[in-house]
């Protein structure tokens, strides 16, 4: 189905489907009766996001965010730069980040704490994927779709120098591709 560029398919889009379901039907429990406001993370988290949003029942509010700690390549570069701002307040709002992948955790570490200074209501970090064996900072999300072993992934928004997003299925990218 895929090019040489994929080593195999991790996550099929059927699996994330009922997934993203269920973590939808967790939230829409945990915050009954509460608005919400969901925060994408840009551009990684922009397809799971979209498919989120349309699983939770209630008051759901979203804005947009984007930082990078990576360049062109595929490992972190430490320092966390601001690329896009939230557009609305969130003092006293019920927010949760939407992120594709926790790695490092050094980016949504420095998030949360960015965050966290502007007074919500409540603060959780809702991703698709979690790699902790990669982590550089102590940091746990809230909602967690699928734990993953320390591969490259990339597809449903995962990208590798912003190629493969399109992909509907979580795949690991081959290691020729990018020289792992």
């Amino acid at each position: 189905m895929y090019g040489n560029e994929i080593k195999k398919i991790l996550v099929d889009k059927n699996t994330i489907a009922a997934r993203v379901r269920e973590l939808g039907k967790r939230i829409s429990e945990d915050f009954k009766g509460e608005s919400i406001t969901l925060v994408c993370t840009l551009r990684g988290g922009c397809v799971f996001f979209a498919d989120l949003i349309r699983e939770i029942d209630g008051d759901v509010e979203i804005d947009f965010i984007a930082v990078s700690s990576y360049g062109a390549g595929t490992s972190t570069s430490g320092e966390v730069k601001m690329v896009k701002d939230l557009s609305e307040p969130i003092k006293g709002k019920n927010i949760i980040i939407v992120e594709d992948i926790i790695d490092t955790g050094v980016t949504l570490s420095y998030l949360k704490k960015l965050l966290a200074a502007r007074e919500p209501k409540s603060l959780k970090i809702c991703s698709l994927l979690d790699k902790p064996s990669r982590r550089k900072v102590e940091f746990e999300g809230d909602y967690i779709g699928f734990e993953i072993e320390n591969e490259f992934v990339v597809g449903y928004g995962l990208d590798y120098n912003q190629k493969l997003r399109h992909l509907p299925d979580v795949c690991v990218l081959s290691p020729e591709v990018y020289g792992g």
